[in-house]
């Protein structure tokens, strides 16, 4: 009976221990943000407004349970939230509820517009939301010219012509952009985008002589695609904390979700792992070095492979190289062309040994992958999963879920809306 108690004690000590550890986080006594009086009301709020966009909708008495509060203090926050048009009350349910039907509550989405861009090497892609993010209309794109002037002056248009040539902040509460290439947020340059060629491209400020009233904010694409999961509120990644998205196009972008937040480290670079170097004498990536993860797995790292040239030295193709893309490559391995399924294997087990990397360097509880490659995954999972378990350090690493996000889902685009969508619902910082 006492070894019992004494293996009791020990587990419960543990549990303890590790309750501690998981709660470990230093504050920066350079850097904090004191609580104030407001501040529980303002965290309240926020819950208030992500409960009502999940459940919507939603009832003050249900309300009132998902938070687990009282009525009086959910009709004190959906009053305020009423007053500063963010909720709207719809119709009334069937149910009654001590002799009176309740008033749904919905998020007020349809007083104003956000503009998402989405900037790639080859072509440009917008699309427009309502003020949650939801998608309307159809999405539009255009060639992205190489010259950054040239190229915003066709995206400004682009972007009037979307919004019907109404630019007044009071219609379109912003302009996110998705860049691929490592980005100044404060100052809105565009350091170095390997795949667009653009260097010290002060993107904002060129944004900013056409749509000066509106707000615009720009996020690299591998960051943007990992805010489009956390703000998800359709998928499964609500329940994790600690996610990761890599995103295969035209480069290889990475995004790092860690305890609910967006990693970018000290200049907004963290998570580049497709200029990780596979191999130091591999071929040449776009950002100049060699061996790059990106210059493995990419669209054209792919295409070069298949065409045994490298299609990256950008000299002139024969129209049936230039116009090849990914898609049809899959739609020949489809068809048992031996050459494209052997193209196809070769980036999976790349693919595999990269994520292999990542998952030892981060341990994520999901990894969600997108690009053109992945409606070849039930071509290129075996190998891929193959290739994570060769090279993760352990057992379980080696089974890291990873979950597909077809690019019909647009989550760079989604991303880009949520740069203007989604702060209504972050949580305040403190400490």
């Amino acid at each position: 009976m006492g070894a019992l108690k004494s293996k009791t004690a020990l587990i419960q000590s543990c549990c303890n221990l590790l309750d501690i550890q998981t709660k470990l986080r230093k504050i920066n006594p350079n850097n904090f943000t004191l609580a104030t009086r407001g501040t529980s009301r303002e965290i309240n709020r926020q819950i208030a407004l992500t409960l009502i966009r999940t459940h919507q909708p939603v009832s003050r008495a249900d309300l009132a349970r998902l938070m687990e509060t009282n009525r009086a203090n959910v009709t004190l926050l959906i009053n305020e939230l009423l007053e500063e048009g963010l909720v709207r009350e719809g119709s009334r349910g069937e149910q009654k509820v001590r002799g009176r039907k309740p008033t749904f509550l919905y998020l007020n989405s349809q007083n104003s517009v956000a503009v998402a861009v989405d900037v790639r090497a080859t072509r440009t892609f917008l699309m427009l939301t309502d003020s949650i993010g939801k998608q309307i209309g159809e999405v539009t794109s255009f060639p992205t010219r190489s010259d950054p002037i040239e190229f915003v002056a066709s995206l400004n248009w682009q972007i009037k012509k979307l919004l019907g040539g109404d630019v007044s902040s009071a219609v379109c509460s912003g302009i996110g952009v998705v860049v691929p290439g490592m980005l100044d947020l404060k100052t809105g340059l565009v350091i170095n985008a390997p795949t667009l060629k653009w260097r010290n491209v002060n993107f904002l400020e060129l944004m900013k002589e056409e749509f000066g009233d509106i707000e615009i904010h720009l996020e690299n694409s591998g960051k943007a695609c990992a805010l489009s999961q956390i703000w998800n509120v359709r998928g499964d990644s609500t329940g994790y904390s600690d996610i990761v998205f890599v995103s295969v196009s035209d480069g290889v972008g990475v995004g790092l979700v860690l305890n609910g937040e967006l990693i970018r480290g000290k200049h907004n670079t963290a998570g580049e792992f497709g200029h990780v170097p596979l191999s130091i004498d591999g071929p040449l990536c776009s950002c100049g070095a060699n061996g790059c993860w990106e210059a493995y797995i990419s669209n054209l790292a792919t295409l070069s492979r298949y065409f045994g040239s490298n299609l990256a030295n950008r000299k002139p193709q024969s129209i049936e190289v230039s116009e090849f893309t990914v898609e049809k490559l899959i739609a020949k391995a489809r068809a048992n062309d031996g050459k494209a399924l052997m193209a196809l294997q070769s980036t999976a087990r790349y693919l595999g040994l990269g994520l292999a990397s990542i998952i030892n360097a981060i341990d994520p509880s999901m990894i969600y992958i997108g690009g053109e490659i992945t409606e070849a995954w039930d071509i290129i999972e075996p190998t891929v999963r193959d290739a994570i378990k060769e090279r993760t350090l352990s057992a379980e690493l080696g089974e890291t879920s990873l979950r597909i996000v077809p690019a019909v889902e647009f989550p760079r685009l989604r991303g880009a809306a949520a740069l203007i969508t989604a702060p209504a619902f972050a949580a305040p910082k403190v400490a």
